[in-house]
Order: C-alpha cells, then structure tokens, then sequence
C-alpha cells in the first residue's frame, strides 16, 4: 500500500511531538510563559458556533486549554495526512525542500487562523516572536517530513 493517510497521520503525530518539545525547550531556556493564543482561539471559535465549552470558572478553562492541546494535535496530524496523501499521489520533493513547505504549510494554517479568528495579528509581531514562532513550525516539518520519506523507502 506504501504511504498514504496511515502513514501521513503517523508522522504527523511525530513532527506534532517535535513541535511541542522545541516549544517546551524554548520555554525552558528562555524562561516564558506558554502561549495563550491556543486557549483564546478556542474561545474565539465558541463565539462563532452554536456551541459552548461547559462549566465555569477553572473548569471551563481547564476545558478550554485542553481542547486548545488537542487542536494543535489534530492540526499536526492533519498536514500529516495531507503529505502522506500527496506524496502517494507523486508529490516527492527533496527532504530539506518537503521539510519546510510542511513546516511552513502547518505554521501558515495556524497563524492564518488564528488572526483571522482577530486573536492576534502577525503583522504587529517582532522579529523574536517570528523566530519563536518559525523554529518549532521547522523542526515539526523536518520530522514529520523525513518520518514519512523514510516510511516510503520501508514500505517498497
């Protein structure tokens, strides 16, 4: 069968993993807080549905920040997905090259979302916010890409 939508979501699951250590990692070293745009895009989100997140006060937002995490999650194995899709159909560019448009695909669906929803505005961020933002976007596309080259190698 060789990759495709297993395969996809597999290392989607991996570069997500990655994702989340480089920003933990960041966070380590550099000693910031997490971001809150997960949490208020949730919300942002709730306003728009016919729909609420249950409860009140910390439980309502241990809620929200808990779907927020399983959002981003969702995201990573999605554009996952979508690669190993692509890549069966024939779309095989070179790892480095597969790596940032993956990267790059994830952090783009993210950040358009999120300033869309008006929850922050790329455009008003400082060239560390952009680093910050970029870096665990790459190593995301790098694992997630390179999981799923070495997936298709395995699988002929």
């Amino acid at each position: 069968m060789g990759i495709g939508f297993l395969s996809g979501a597999a290392a989607g699951a991996a570069g997500t993993a990655a994702l989340n250590a480089a920003t933990y990692l960041d966070m380590a070293v550099r000693g910031r807080a997490a971001s809150s745009t997960p949490e208020k895009t949730i919300e942002a989100m709730e306003t728009r549905l016919p729909v609420d997140v249950p409860g009140e006060g910390d439980t309502r937002q241990n809620r929200v920040s808990g779907i927020a995490s399983l959002t981003g999650v969702l995201t990573g194995v999605g554009i996952g997905v979508a690669y190993g899709v692509l890549r069966r159909a024939g779309f095989r560019p070179p790892v480095p090259v597969g790596a940032v448009l993956t990267g790059v695909s994830v952090m783009g669906l993210t950040d358009l979302s999120m300033a869309r929803l008006r929850v922050t505005d790329p455009r008003s961020w400082s060239a560390t916010d952009w680093v910050s933002d970029l870096l665990p976007h790459l190593v995301y596309g790098a694992v997630t890409y390179a999981t799923l080259a070495a997936l298709d190698r395995n699988s002929q």
